[in-house]
């Protein structure tokens, strides 16, 4: 029996509009349907589940990762200066577990990071690895909704929130990362960890003219209260123990103005402490000029770091002017500021991952200028000292964000910039791989140089020589 005439103009108008985009270039941005994966969908096949999903994951993703002979890739991870030497020494320390042996780690980075996306990833595989030293740093209240850390439950109220990159007091003093909250009565927070490992807790604030007080207390139990009021203006730290352990760290009971930045949730115990500074909307221009520069080195050297990470990019990469005149002196500035504040500490310069968009095509491909950001992360890297970590290689290069994008479940969001957990995973898992590799290189040079190189084999007595 025929369709109706209606019904049948209909679905011949419907298949008009579908197939028109792949006619007509103009409107390939319009495309609903990809005609070329009908034979896959006609060929399915029920997909078992993986023993390692992100390693499958990440052989998908990568376009050189089919049959054939296998390429030869370049390192990933450059330390053409050896920088990372002493973030390994320090992490053979604790790994032999020596007295106070703690590795500490700074990562600055832009938007992933204020939702500990990759670093939270890296942090659970050097604390299983090499010990749990602690959470480390988080700030006390949320500047945007999606800040968050794996593990970590935050919650505040009263405080005037200020990023250093959008603050209305610009003043440079925003803490170890890079956020401040000016609060007065009725201000509070809340900090609740999910394991009750942490013994210790260590607040941070400003010290200043006038300043008010503020209670510390953790699981109901108040641990002491500060006093900020200051002759100069100057940062400060106070630490508390809990023996027994805790589960949630309060601030509150808040009398005349305080200007607080965060809490380190600390274990008492050699390990890793992985501290994730993000700054939502951040560019390098946070590290080179944002914050202050003497405040920032008292930050990092009350801290004491083994190994800053600065991992901007993402934000700059859209802007090719900018890329080409300024990007190379702004993060040649941040690193000598962390150069000068901690001599003694290594310095990963790590690249943006990929970053998406749709071409006239209607494809998804690479921003034009974010090859010639990396390429600058790298000649600077090397010319200052410093390690350089490719994550826009390692992830896969241009087009990784169409990939992932297309990808069932998807790994990253529909911007084809912020990656979706599993995405965030494998970048987490790919730097903490190469970092542990280039260790392992470390320590297998320091057994040589301990015992020698293999001694010659000696021919058995008797045997002629030539």
């Amino acid at each position: 029996m025929p369709l109706p005439k209606k019904t049948s103009l209909t679905l011949v108008a419907l298949a008009a509009l579908m197939a028109a985009p792949g006619l007509f270039p103009a409107l390939r941005s319009y495309r609903v349907l990809d005609w070329s994966t009908v034979p896959l969908v006609l060929d399915f096949q029920v997909r078992l589940p993986s023993v390692d999903p992100v390693g499958d994951a990440q052989v998908a993703t990568r376009p050189d990762a089919g049959p054939g002979p296998a390429k030869v890739d370049k390192p990933k991870l450059v330390d053409v200066n050896g920088d990372l030497q002493r973030f390994y020494a320090s992490l053979y320390a604790t790994e032999r577990r020596d007295d106070d042996a703690v590795t500490r780690i700074l990562h600055y980075g832009d938007s992933p990071t204020t939702a500990d996306l990759i670093t939270a990833d890296v942090r659970t595989s050097f604390q299983k690895e090499f010990g749990d030293a602690g959470h480390g740093f988080v700030l006390v209240a949320k500047p945007w909704a999606w800040y968050g850390h794996r593990g970590v439950t935050v919650k505040g109220s009263g405080w005037k929130i200020e990023p250093a990159n959008t603050a209305e007091l610009r003043d440079g003093q925003y803490g170890l990362g890079a956020v401040s909250f000016r609060g007065g009565p009725g201000a509070w927070s809340k900090v609740s960890v999910s394991d009750t490992g942490h013994t210790q807790v260590e607040v941070a604030w400003l010290s200043q003219p006038d300043g008010g007080t503020f209670q510390v207390a953790a699981d109901g139990q108040t641990l002491g209260t500060i006093d900020t009021s200051s002759p100069v203006v100057t940062p400060s730290f106070q630490t508390f123990s809990a023996p027994g352990g805790f589960q949630e760290v309060a601030i509150g009971q808040v009398a005349g103005r305080v200007r607080l930045y965060g809490v380190r949730l600390l274990k008492e115990a050699p390990g890793v402490e992985y501290n994730s500074m993000g700054v939502n909307g951040a560019a390098i221009t946070i590290l080179a000029r944002n914050m202050g520069e003497e405040h920032w080195a008292d930050q990092l050297r009350h801290v004491k770091p083994n190994l800053v990470v600065i991992n901007y990019g993402t934000n700059e990469s859209v802007y090719g002017k900018y890329v080409d005149t300024a990007f190379e002196n702004e993060l040649v500035r941040a690193v000598k500021r962390v150069r000068t504040a901690v001599p003694e500490t290594a310095i990963l310069i790590m690249s943006p991952m990929d970053r998406g968009q749709r071409m006239p095509t209607g494809e998804i491909g690479t921003v034009e200028p974010l090859s010639r950001l990396v390429a600058i992360e790298q000649r600077v890297a090397a010319a200052h000292g410093c390690a350089f970590f490719n994550t826009f290689e390692a992830m896969g290069g241009a087009g990784t964000m169409g990939r992932w994008y297309t990808m069932q479940p998807r790994m990253v969001g529909a911007d084809l910039i912020h990656p979706m957990p599993s995405g965030a995973k494998i970048v987490g898992n790919l730097l903490y791989k190469s970092l542990v590799d280039g260790y392992r290189r470390y320590k297998l040079a320091l057994a040589k140089e301990k015992f020698g190189p293999p001694a010659a084999a000696q021919p058995p007595s008797g045997s002629l020589r030539q």
